[in-house]
């Protein structure tokens, strides 16, 4: 095969990983390099865009195999919910894996996140969201000692923060959250079992009580294959009064 652009092997490269069973193991990158007619270092870029959608799957000393139709959890961003409870509403097995705490100190730039002093004790939560044996999701939550403590976190905490606040009648009223598109560096790209560089979706939010206060401060990183966020936009009209 003569040497193809990298927008057509990415077309032709999706088309053979579409027509393969799932669970199939893909052939290993110089073979596929020989039939599409490219290095392997083009092909194993053009690969990285199906492993971020969840259609493949590296798995380490095995090979890479197909996916088939990842997981999509599709959710509106008007309502603030714990990924645990919309998998629930959307009958979606998604779960969280070993919860890691750590008790850690305020520093400058979280001080400006949660609005305490430097210095204050936190507690950071750590833990990856896996769905089909494999992490979907990595989410981190920094709160203040006062309001979560591990003790309560080893008693009650079932992978998310928000809903153990709210079903401690906690006053929650809003969250700011700040949506970008990262490339993962190297401890992202271990968590999420995908390659450095690989595009993410990073949600950093800040969680305000009624009173105003800031009791937790979040940053996670979603595979964008397996989640589709939209926003429900209400259309302002603006009526211009003639002039006489």
């Amino acid at each position: 095969m003569a040497n193809i652009s990298f927008i057509e092997l990415q077309t032709k490269l999706g088309e053979y990983i579409a027509n393969l069973p799932h669970n199939s193991r893909l052939p290993s990158e110089p073979e596929l390099a020989k039939s599409f007619g490219v290095s392997r270092a083009t092909l194993r870029e053009a690969m990285r865009m199906f492993e971020t959608q969840g259609l493949i799957r590296r798995r380490q000393g095995s090979g890479t195999f197909v996916v088939g139709n990842s997981i999509l959890l599709d959710s509106g961003l008007e309502v603030l919910e714990s990924m645990l409870t919309l998998a629930r509403r959307t009958g979606h097995n998604i779960g969280p894996g070993p919860v890691k705490i750590a008790e850690i100190a305020c520093d400058d730039e979280i001080a400006s996140k949660l609005e305490c002093p430097v210095g204050t004790p936190l507690i950071r939560i750590s833990r990856t969201m896996s769905a089909e044996d494999r992490p979907v999701a990595y989410l981190v939550d920094i709160l203040p000692a006062t309001v979560l403590t591990p003790d309560e976190i080893d008693k009650k905490f079932d992978g998310s923060v928000l809903d153990f606040l709210i079903h401690r009648g906690d006053a929650l009223t809003i969250s700011y959250t700040r949506i970008t598109a990262e490339n993962a560096d190297s401890r992202i790209a271990r968590k999420l079992e995908i390659q450095r560089g690989d595009v993410v979706l990073k949600f950093e939010a800040r969680l305000f009580t009624q009173s105003g206060k800031v009791v937790d401060f979040t940053y996670s990183y979603f595979l964008p294959g397996y989640f589709d966020f939209h926003i429900v936009r209400r259309v302002e009209k603006h009526i211009e009064k003639n002039k006489s």
